[in-house]
C-alpha cells in the first residue's frame, strides 16, 4: 500500500513541495520561486500558469522521480484569497488579483458596504469587507474589465486552479469561501444568495467542501504532465497561513499560531464562528471548527527593504539590532508601507518612522522594523481578545522564527510564551497531513509536529515596551490624514 503523500504551497515568491510518509517524516523537499507582478501602487498580480501551475507541475514532476513509491494523496494551498477569472476550461483570462496586498477595489469595498449596509454586513459575515474580501475584487472587474467579465465562467484560486486542472473538479473550501466577504457566510457554512446574485450575476459558483475532503482524482491528461497516478486523489486544499496553523498542530480552540513572514499571520481556532468587525472571522479547514484571524501587510518585507537601503546582510543587522536598547532609543515605526490589513483595514495608510534623530544607527532603523511587527501582532491579538477568542497557547512560524532576536522582540512586547515547532517547512508540511488524512493514511486530528525550544518573555522589556506600545497606537490616527494624503499623491 502507498504511504507517500505530496503537499505543495503556492507563496508570493516561491512555491514549496515536500514529499513525506504517513509518519510525518520528510523525505524529500522542492522550492521553486516566480516573480510577483506590481504593475500599478496598490496592485499585486500572478500569472496563474507561469507562477503557480508551472511550479505544482514542476514540483510533482520532482518528487515524484524521487518518491520509492506510488504516492496515495496530493494536498496544494496557496496565498489566497484570491480572484482569478478563468473561462469554462478553467484557463485564465487575465492574472490573478492577489489577497489584501492588492488594495485596487478600495472603491468597490465602500460602494459594496453602502449598499448592502455596514451592520447588515457584519451580521451575516462576521467582519466587514477589506481588501482582502474577493468580493469587491469582483465587482471591480465587472466595473474596469468587462470583456473580460463577459468570458469568466470559473472564479478560481490558487490552489482550486490547480486542483482544477489536476481533477477538472470546480471547488472551492469553505475557509476560502469564508474570505469572499459578502458573498459567504461562516455562520450558516454557505453562499448568501442574494448578495452572489447581485455581485455574480451568472457566474457558476463553486461547489463548497472542507479542506481535507477529496476534491476529486488525477485526471489521465494530469498523470502525463506530472508523474501523478491516474486516479490518486487530490485533497480540495485551502489558504497556507490556516494549513501552516495545522502543520504545527494549532487545530484546537484556544490555540494560536503566529506567522513569520513577508506579512504577518495570526490564526487562532475557535469553536464557533465569532462576529469580528476588524479582523477575519472563517470557517475551519476542518468540520466543526472556525477560526478568527488577522493579518498584517508587510513584516519580513520591511526587513527586506531595510537590507536593501543599508546593503547590509541580515545577520549584520540583527548583530546591530541586539546591540540597540528596547525601544530603539526612542524610535518608533508604524508598519504600514502596503497599507494595513488588521486591525485597523486601511489601504491608504503609509509607513512611518517617527523620533529620527542624528544619533540613530542603522541597528536602531532595523530594531524598530521588528518592534513595529511586534506592536502591530499585539494590536491585532488584543482585537482578537475583543472579539470573544480566549487564547491559551502560541505557536510560531515561519522563517523570522530561526533567529532568536525576532522572535524574543514579539514575546517581549506581546507578553507571551511562544512555542517554536520542530519541522518549521511551513504550509506545504501542513498540506501533506492533509494529503494524508483524505488519502486514508491517518486519522482526523492527527499531529506530526512538536515543540523544539521555547521563547519566555522578559517582564522588563515588557514593561518598556508597554509604554512604547501606548504611544503606537496614538501614532496611526495622529499621520493618518497626512498618510492618506500622501498616498493620493502616489496613486496619481
Amino acid at each position: 500500500m502507498a504511504d507517500l503523500v505530496i503537499g505543495i504551497d503556492i507563496g508570493t515568491g516561491s512555491t514549496k513541495g515536500v514529499l513525506a510518509d504517513s509518519q510525518g517524516n520528510v523525505i524529500h523537499s522542492e522550492v521553486v520561486r516566480h516573480e510577483t507582478s506590481f504593475p500599478r501602487p496598490g496592485w499585486a498580480e500572478h500569472d496563474a500558469d507561469d507562477t503557480w501551475w508551472a511550479d505544482v507541475v514542476a514540483i510533482c514532476r520532482r518528487l515524484t522521480t524521487l518518491a520509492k513509491g506510488d504516492v496515495a494523496g496530493l494536498c496544494i494551498s496557496g496565498i489566497d484569497p484570491v480572484f482569478q477569472a478563468a473561462d469554462e476550461r478553467g484557463q485564465a483570462l487575465r492574472p490573478a488579483i492577489l489577497y489584501g496586498v492588492d488594495t485596487r477595489s478600495a472603491a468597490e469595498i465602500d460602494e459594496l458596504t453602502e449598499r448592502y449596509g455596514s451592520d447588515k454586513v457584519l451580521e451575516v459575515c462576521g467582519n466587514h469587507m477589506t481588501s482582502q474580501s474577493v468580493g469587491p475584487k469582483i465587482e471591480w472587474v465587472k466595473r474596469n474589465e468587462p470583456e473580460v467579465w463577459e468570458r469568466t465562467q470559473r472564479f478560481l484560486m490558487a490552489h482550486t486552479y490547480c486542483v482544477f486542472h489536476l481533477t477538472g473538479e470546480y471547488v472551492l473550501d469553505h475557509l476560502s469561501a469564508s474570505m469572499c466577504e459578502p458573498l459567504y457566510s461562516p455562520f450558516t457554512n454557505d453562499w448568501v444568495e442574494e448578495w452572489v446574485d447581485d455581485i455574480c450575476g451568472d457566474l457558476p459558483m463553486p461547489k463548497l467542501m472542507w479542506s481535507n475532503e477529496v476534491a476529486g482524482h488525477i485526471t489521465d491528461s494530469a498523470a502525463r504532465i506530472t508523474g501523478l497516478r491516474p486516479g490518486t486523489p487530490v485533497s480540495v486544499g485551502s489558504i497556507d497561513a490556516f494549513v501552516e496553523a495545522l502543520s504545527v498542530g494549532v487545530s484546537q480552540p484556544g490555540q494560536v499560531m503566529l506567522m513569520y513572514g513577508s506579512t504577518m499571520v495570526a490564526v487562532q481556532i475557535s469553536d464557533k464562528a465569532l462576529v469580528a468587525p476588524s479582523l477575519w472571522s472563517n470557517a475551519g479547514l476542518l468540520a466543526g471548527t472556525s477560526n478568527v484571524s488577522g493579518g498584517m501587510s508587510t513584516t519580513g518585507s520591511l526587513t527586506t527593504w531595510v537590507a536593501d537601503l543599508t546593503g547590509k546582510g541580515y545577520d549584520e543587522l540583527s548583530q546591530l539590532a541586539a546591540e540597540s536598547a528596547p525601544g530603539c532609543n526612542g524610535l518608533l515605526m508604524l508598519p504600514y508601507f502596503s497599507g494595513e490589513r488588521s486591525p485597523i483595514a486601511d489601504p491608504n495608510a503609509r509607513g512611518v518612522l517617527a523620533g529620527l534623530n542624528l544619533t540613530h544607527s542603522h541597528g536602531d532603523i532595523y530594531r524598530s522594523t521588528l518592534e513595529a511587527t511586534g506592536y502591530g501582532s499585539r494590536h491585532l491579538l488584543d482585537s482578537i481578545k475583543e472579539s470573544g477568542g480566549e487564547a491559551s497557547e502560541y505557536w510560531a512560524v515561519g522563517g523570522g522564527t530561526t533567529g532568536g532576536l525576532w522572535p524574543q522582540i514579539m514575546s517581549d512586547i506581546i507578553g507571551i510564551k511562544q512555542y517554536i515547532p520542530k519541522v518549521t517547512i511551513g504550509a506545504s508540511y501542513g498540506d501533506a497531513l492533509m494529503a494524508a488524512m483524505t488519502a486514508g493514511l491517518v486519522d482526523v486530528g492527527t499531529t506530526w509536529n512538536s515543540a523544539e525550544r521555547e521563547v519566555e518573555p522578559n517582564l522588563d522589556n515588557h514593561e518598556i515596551y508597554s509604554e512604547m506600545y501606548k504611544l503606537y497606537l496614538d501614532l496611526y490616527p495622529a499621520t493618518a490624514d497626512i498618510s492618506h494624503r500622501l498616498a493620493d499623491i502616489q496613486a496619481r
